[in-house]
């Protein structure tokens, strides 16, 4: 089925593209040293501990906080926070705006998360034990870090942005949602620039740990880079990460007026819903999901270059997914599979916006990343066109279409074009 008009038929005003874009992930903290990790094989995960869990691993961020944040303003903020200050601030500054002449009531600010106000819940209450819980010693910085809007309020703050700002709460989904929303708003004329993607702080809530353990889904290997492996016959589970990628959105028409650089054109994007179980996922609702992308875009299967797998590592979660796509993709000899979770773990929040970016620079390089890990292939994962432990050069790609779904049955597909 292919819709009746592409994007590509839209009057420019309403056509939208990426000019921006800043991150932080496991394995760098710009698009250029993620993308050379990426080619070569080099993962972000490493050696953990959390409190009460114990040893575990994860994909742990090493950014400059510092470089727009005062002390102060770290202190009385959160993580999640401050990878949105670095993120957001690196977006900007990457997308050439003039952002001292910016009129900033007409910036739109569009984070998602997976979960917020864990890690300060925790860490408040396992300081009151420690003075019998006496609610003298609660932070008075408590509500403001814990409510829902704060890691896109920080943003707002620290930037001195004056127009919407909010957060959408959409499991590990929210990246692509994030971008979604952006796209929508600006659309709607509610904003001219929207800064839009994924963060997460999950490594800093020993909860969300030992609810994987619990479920015997959390990873475990001796070589902590090995241990995220989708696809691989002998993958154990989720490797937690920490993260955020936000992306500078703006109409065509904008951004061809001021000359930007831009990385590709929002082409299509769906979000559906399993409502079929809490956890596990339904690959029908998946590819109706990819489906429904493709035809807003006014695309046919075979027309993607690059599909950026969700896959996490678990058993399950793994094989529904390729289900989907073999019922999407699979009679299609030009689409390349790959996944970046096996580099980075799984950055909840943030896991859509920087799969996302970490593909964005094949419309450059014209190479197709491959998922890492892969000794032994699950022969219920086997599906043409996947790209595993050598990267694979393509010719001109001009279509990538980006995965992510969560929990209680939220699924998500972006497309990007070429521009």
């Amino acid at each position: 089925m292919i819709a009746a008009q592409s994007t590509l038929n839209l009057p420019d005003n309403q056509r939208i593209v990426i000019t921006g874009i800043g991150l932080t992930a496991p394995n760098g903290n710009s698009l250029g040293e993620v993308r050379d990790a990426l080619l070569n094989g080099r993962s972000g995960v490493s050696d953990y501990e959390i409190r009460y869990v114990g040893k575990t691993l994860a994909g742990v961020c090493d950014f400059d906080s510092r470089k727009y944040q005062a002390r102060k303003d770290i202190r009385r903020g959160t993580r999640a926070g401050s990878v949105g200050v670095f993120s957001a601030n690196e977006a900007i500054a990457n997308s050439g705006l003039d952002w001292e002449n910016v009129d900033r009531s007409r910036v739109g600010i569009y984070m998602g998360v997976t979960e917020h106000g864990n890690v300060e819940t925790e860490n408040e209450i396992y300081e009151l034990k420690g003075y019998d819980y006496d609610i003298a010693f609660w932070s008075h910085h408590h509500n403001p870090r814990t409510v829902a809007n704060n890691p896109a309020g920080e943003v707002a703050l620290n930037m001195q942005i004056t127009g919407p700002h909010y957060t959408i709460g959409a499991a590990c989904a929210a990246g692509n949602a994030g971008v979604i929303q952006g796209a929508q708003m600006l659309r709607l004329n509610e904003c001219d620039v929207a800064l839009a993607g994924g963060l997460s702080e999950s490594i800093h809530t020993f909860g969300i740990f030992a609810s994987f353990k619990s479920q015997g889904a959390l990873a475990e290997h001796q070589d902590p880079t090995r241990a995220s492996r989708p696809f691989d016959v002998d993958r154990s589970g989720i490797v937690v990460s920490e993260g955020g990628c936000v992306f500078v959105l703006e109409r065509l028409d904008d951004a061809k007026r001021r000359g930007a650089q831009i990385y590709g054109e929002l082409a299509g994007y769906a979000i559906n819903t399993d409502a079929t179980d809490f956890v596990l996922p339904n690959p029908e609702r998946q590819s109706e999901c990819i489906f429904l992308a493709l035809r807003r875009a006014g695309l046919a299967a075979d027309q993607i270059d690059i599909v950026s797998t969700h896959a996490t590592g678990t058993g399950s979660g793994d094989v529904q997914e390729c289900a989907a796509i073999r019922t999407v993709f699979g009679k299609s000899e030009r689409t390349r599979i790959n996944n970046t979770k096996s580099f980075i773990g799984h950055a909840m929040g943030a896991a859509g916006a920087i799969e996302l970016a970490g593909n964005l620079c094949s419309f450059q390089d014209n190479v197709c990343h491959p998922t890492i890990n892969v000794d032994q292939l699950d022969p219920e994962c086997e599906l043409p066109g996947l790209v595993l432990n050598e990267s694979q050069e393509i010719d001109k790609p001009e279509y990538i279409l980006n995965n992510s779904f969560g929990m209680l049955g939220i699924n998500s597909a972006v497309i990007i074009r070429r521009i």
